[in-house]
């Protein structure tokens, strides 16, 4: 997972609204988003590598997104990251308490940045930051860099979906989708520098990510009402034949979550 933009308490009705794509390897072996067969209780993507996801909510409303943090070189010996969002959504720790265990751990992994928690109270963990905790109210992005670093697809994403989600009551899945697939890249001098050589963060600098042998393999839109009904939107890129299909999740199939205290009107 590679840009997510989040709405969070910022409608009374819709108080968590959260835009993502997924940037992979076209040769890494995944399952889109399922119901997992050994977890029933956790939709979520599945890769077939690590055995972990970058994404995933459970019936309860446990939920943890991840994006890698761009610092070469990486440890080929370490953990897979998306251990990191099956142990959370498999659990039942408090957000505060996973977050210690993060703590302890961070040393462990390659760079990474996890939201977590419950729909009505996200958490925020970087092993690259120290400024962790407790997601506040605010329209924020995330990319491979830290919480809200003002990386051009990061500043953009957030004033274009700002604009878009004001009329949260009345968005459609299709048009979210529609606007992750932006291709557009960046000029160079707001590109940042992650040691991957200037050809390489312009092709990386665009939301939807296109080049050979990498890119956005899928989109996916989450909505969480604040009665407790929810619903995730997914769409997945076949780089093979490039066509998509996109996967639902009925508000009847979704458990009731709590609503978020004082959301912003």
């Amino acid at each position: 997972m590679c840009t997510l933009l989040i709405s969070y308490r910022q409608h009374a009705e819709f108080p968590l609204l959260i835009a993502a794509n997924r940037d992979e390897f076209h040769d890494r072996p995944t399952r889109a988003m399922h119901w997992w067969p050994d977890q029933p209780h956790v939709l979520g993507g599945r890769d077939e590598v690590g055995g972990g996801t970058w994404f995933g909510i459970t019936r309860q409303g446990r939920f943890a997104a991840l994006t890698n943090f761009r610092q070469f070189p990486l440890n080929p010996d370490a953990p897979s990251r998306g251990d990191l969002v099956r142990g959370f959504l498999e659990g039942n720790q408090h957000p505060a308490d996973f977050l210690q265990e993060l703590q302890q751990s961070a040393p462990l992994f390659n760079g990474y940045n996890l939201l977590f928690g419950h729909v009505h109270d996200l958490w925020y963990f970087s092993n690259r930051s120290s400024q962790n905790g407790a997601v506040e109210p605010g329209m924020h992005g995330l990319s491979n860099a830290l919480l809200n670093d003002p990386w051009p697809k990061v500043n953009e994403g957030r004033n274009r979906f700002q604009g878009l989600f004001q009329n949260a009551a009345d968005l459609d899945a299709e048009r979210v989708l529609e606007a992750l697939a932006n291709k557009t890249q960046f000029p160079d001098q707001l590109l940042p520098d992650t040691g991957v050589g200037l050809a390489r963060e312009r092709v990386l600098s665009a939301l939807f990510i296109e080049s050979p042998g990498y890119g956005t393999r899928a989109s996916w839109f989450l909505r969480v009402r604040s009665d407790g009904w929810v619903d995730v939107t997914e769409r997945s890129y076949l780089p093979a034949a490039h066509r998509a299909e996109v996967f639902e999740l009925a508000p009847a199939a979704s458990a009731p979550f709590p609503a978020p205290k004082n959301p912003v009107p």
